[in-house]
């Protein structure tokens, strides 16, 4: 791979050789949609630049941000938590635009001499898996997937902490919630068709077919995550369908349903960030995935001597998951009421009571009625 294909998104110039850096300097891989997706990548850029280094990145580099633009940059339901800066340098954070630049990539931030490094998204796990046994004094975090055996199977690394998201049930409330405001056609646009993105479509139809059995969900995929025309192309095609509510899990792609969204004057949720700022007039809500908090905890957990490699699950009982604020798109008393049902959802699942189908095969027995 040569090194034009790599795109820097650091302030200083990287080269393919070991460098000493500064203490506890952190660096972080994007995957295939990259810095500016609204969604997945920018909430684990949000977890690292701004709340763990109180930096905000500019076409001149990293600038300080103030206690106040800290804050402004958070989600609402973050606002009050508080996560204090740690006490790092300014990021290293490199985008591969094709699976083969991810193995390089996370290899030359070690090579630079994060303490951490940061693996975003399920598509780095045979990356992360290469470099970390390559590199047994290096502490990796993998989002989104955990690491994989010879035969395919979850296994423990020492020195990767695999972080995974119940997804199925943050998309169960977003289900719920659409369920209860639609006229009757709803859709759910995917981006690869994975076991990943498959668990979204579980819980979301689960959602729909617990509190509105009788609506019909129309569901696409788009067949890739960096491609913002296809997502337009299939939201224009279920809005132009009927669909009144359109539920996109499909990180770059997604946006072109949003748009869509926005030429039909129809509504949409957004997913692993709160999105509505993309579209005030038309985000009903995002599913959202805190893979921010995520990535704070884990750069604070390797400067105070704790992090540990295994596997960590997140779902709506840990916060790791959840609906952002739903706005005043739809009249207030229908929103009340499909808002009581979210809340009841959310404490059955919390509670135990209510299991969330995660695939195909257990949506398909998943009883129309909730307990």
């Amino acid at each position: 791979m040569k090194l034009a294909r790599v795109l820097l998104c650091i302030c200083i110039s990287l080269v393919a050789c070991k460098r000493k850096q500064a203490a506890h300097t952190v660096g972080l891989a994007l995957d295939v949609g990259g810095r500016g997706d609204q969604s997945f990548n920018d909430g684990a850029l949000r977890g690292l630049e701004i709340m763990a280094a109180g930096q905000r990145y500019t076409t001149r580099g990293y600038e300080p941000l103030s206690d106040a633009e800290v804050a402004a940059a958070l989600p609402a339901d973050l606002r009050e938590r508080g996560f204090p800066k740690l006490p790092i340098p300014p990021p290293l954070v490199l985008s591969g635009k094709a699976q083969e630049d991810y193995e390089p990539n996370l290899q030359l931030l070690v090579d630079q001499g994060s303490e951490l490094v940061i693996a975003v998204g399920f598509m780095m796990e045979p990356a992360t898996r290469a470099v970390a046994a390559r590199n047994p004094n290096a502490r990796f975090l993998l989002i989104d997937s955990p690491v994989l055996d010879a035969h395919g199977k979850p296994t423990v690394v020492p020195n990767v902490r695999a972080l995974v998201f119940r997804e199925n049930e943050g998309s169960f409330l977003a289900g719920v919630l659409a369920g209860k405001l639609t006229s009757g056609k709803l859709g759910f646009v995917g981006g690869m068709q994975l076991p990943l993105i498959r668990k979204f479509e579980a819980g979301f139809r689960a959602g729909v077919r617990a509190v509105n059995p009788g609506a019909e969900v129309l569901v696409a995929y788009t067949g890739t995550f960096d491609d913002e025309k296809k997502g337009v192309e299939v939201g224009q095609d279920l809005y132009g369908r009927g669909c009144d509510i359109v539920f996109e899990a499909a990180g770059l792609d997604g946006l072109g349903v949003i748009k869509a969204a926005q030429q039909a004057g129809r509504l949409v949720i957004g997913v692993d960030s709160d999105m509505a700022h993309v579209a005030p007039r038309n985000v009903l809500t995002s599913m959202v995935k805190h893979v921010d908090v995520a990535v704070y905890l884990a750069v604070k957990d390797v400067l105070e001597g704790k992090f540990s490699g295994g596997d960590v699950v997140m779902g709506l009982k840990e916060g790791g998951v959840g609906l952002s604020p739903v706005g005043d798109l739809v009249p207030k008393a229908q929103r009340e009421a499909a808002l009581a049902e979210v809340e009841k959802a959310r404490a059955q699942i919390v509670s135990g009571s209510l299991g969330v189908p995660a695939t195909m095969d257990e949506l398909a027995k998943f009883a129309a009625a909730r307990p």
